[in-house]
């Protein structure tokens, strides 16, 4: 019954494969992260036209006094700086 499904419907095998049409964790905005996680900010990046990615930037520990209450402005300031940069790709979900 299985291949029977998976060659009848192969969006919706997609859909169970990849499981992106879940938000995890449940009823979180994930548009301010500074509410799950200190000294992080939104941002979003335009990588072609009509496609937006959504960013966090998050600085290390040892800068979040220095982080305390600053804009956008500021976290822009520090990706310029000269400190390296860890780029995370979280995987295939919906969600960051």
């Amino acid at each position: 019954t299985i291949p029977f499904l998976v060659r009848l419907f192969p969006a919706l095998t997609t859909k169970f494969t990849f499981l992106n049409f879940l938000a995890f964790p449940y009823f979180v905005d994930l548009r301010q992260p500074e509410l799950l996680v200190n000294n992080t900010i939104n941002l979003y990046l335009t990588t072609e036209p009509g496609i937006t990615v959504g960013v966090w930037h998050t600085v290390p520990g040892s800068r979040g006094a220095e982080a305390q209450g600053k804009d956008q402005r500021w976290y822009e300031e520090v990706l310029a700086d000269a400190h390296p940069i860890i780029i995370y790709l979280h995987g295939n979900g919906g969600t960051r």
